[in-house]
């Protein structure tokens, strides 16, 4: 890879990193769009390359919410224990069965878009106190950080970019849903990465990922993590809230024009 795309990609993924962290997203949904429009990444070897970035990258913000005392609880192990077997089920589904990346744009919009939008309206506009509706069940985190796991399996977004807005809306923190989020990311990227490593020995095509590049923004992203969670504490949670719907708002209308072109 040419020094230039290299520092290209690094900077990418610091910019990225810092945005996203402080509420749990890891990056890669962003990252995606930029791998297909300006790397010029083939599919499906965008989706391994997103989850090399986000092995990488997701060690920086851990270690800052580790160090905060934040990376415990049993929201955490919900969530990753429910992504591990999904995102497995999900990159088998995307290199026998979904090659193409319109349905994942159509997908990404028709969720992430009013998911942004209803966020945002309930943090500018939040329910009566006797209105609003109890943290979901154990269960039912679980069910969908199943559901997350196989999506991020198939396109290689952390779980936490659909899983997050979803509690934080249902009313819980984003200090809380961050480091959660960003576990479930890693550990899932972990294990969806080897799987693309395997598959890649017993099926032709793209499907490895482009390691220089995935290595290049992976390493930004692990500098932009850590000073996006070290922002964390130091931003109020309404602050937070605007800031994951917007992300996901931005998130739904960028899949959408690109769906539509």
């Amino acid at each position: 890879m040419e020094w230039g795309l290299g520092a290209a990609g690094l900077a990418v993924g610091m910019l990225i990193a810092v945005v996203t962290a402080p509420v749990g997203v890891s990056g890669a949904v962003f990252l995606l769009p930029v791998q297909l429009s300006v790397f010029a990444v083939p599919n499906p070897a965008v989706t391994p390359t997103n989850l090399l970035y986000n092995v990488v990258a997701g060690p920086g913000a851990l270690l800052r919410y580790r160090r905060d005392g934040t990376l415990k609880g049993p929201l955490v192990r919900r969530m990753v224990l429910g992504t591990l077997p999904g995102v497995v089920l999900g990159a088998v589904i995307r290199v026998f069965a979904l090659p193409g990346p319109m349905v994942f744009r159509l997908l990404v919009a028709t969720l992430m878009l009013p998911l942004g939008l209803w966020l945002i309206t309930r943090t500018l506009r939040p329910a009566l106190p006797e209105t609003r509706r109890p943290e979901p069940a154990p269960r039912t985190v679980t069910g969908l950080a199943l559901v997350v796991g196989v999506v991020g399996g198939i396109y290689g977004i952390g779980g936490g970019s659909i899983l997050g807005p979803v509690l934080v809306g249902r009313g819980v923190p984003v200090s809380k849903v961050a480091p959660a989020a960003l576990a479930s990311t890693f550990a899932t990227s972990v294990v969806g990465a080897s799987t693309y490593a395997l598959l890649s020995l017993v099926r032709s095509g793209s499907i490895a990922p482009d390691w220089s590049l995935g290595l290049a923004c992976g390493l930004g992203g692990l500098i932009g993590g850590y000073l996006g969670a070290r922002l964390q504490p130091c931003m109020p949670e309404t602050f937070l809230r605007l800031l994951l719907g917007t992300l996901a708002a931005a998130l739904g209308a960028l899949y959408a024009f690109n769906a539509l072109h």
